[in-house]
């Protein structure tokens, strides 16, 4: 299972700026910073940034990008999501999976009678939560477990979660 290797998949977010030479605030999505600065270079918006320096910091991380070289510059980044694509992302054993990979997989019964579509995958805490978009655009959430029978190409839900 692995979406479309081109689809952009968010590590960060910039929070703002940190100091007067351009280093930014990030809110990861991510939890490994070493892998984080494996990838390098980073699309924003469209424009490429390449890596220099990632540090801890007690609200996320602090990054330096070789392109951003004052506060105004990174100030002007506040919100902008850090993308790689999808190829880019290590793979995983066969019973893992990214958020990512299961957006957008049509959704059926134990009968295979179709359900809807994923639309969105949540975790609020206590495990991922799949948003399921029916035919008449309603939606409702299930979690992924005990709910959810992942497939490569679909998704199976129990039929105690079907609203």
């Amino acid at each position: 299972m692995v979406a479309a290797p081109d689809r952009l998949i968010t590590l960060a977010v910039v929070t703002g700026a940190h100091g007067i030479t351009g280093e930014v605030r990030l809110k990861p999505f991510t939890e490994d910073a070493a892998q984080f600065k494996a990838y390098g270079i980073f699309s924003a918006n469209g424009t490429s940034l390449t890596l220099k320096k990632l540090r801890p910091d007690p609200k996320g991380w602090v990054a330096r990008f070789s392109e951003i070289t004052d506060r105004n510059q990174a100030e002007a980044l506040r919100g902008t999501s850090l993308t790689v694509p999808r190829k880019a992302l290590p793979d995983l054993p066969a019973d893992e999976y990214y958020h990512v990979d299961l957006i957008g997989l049509p959704c059926i019964d134990s009968s295979g009678k179709p359900v809807g579509i994923s639309v969105a995958v949540e975790n609020y805490g206590a495990g991922d939560i799949i948003e399921i978009e029916k035919a008449d655009q309603k939606r409702f959430m299930v979690p992924v477990v005990p709910a959810v029978d992942v497939h490569d190409d679909h998704l199976v839900i129990a039929a105690d979660f079907i609203e």
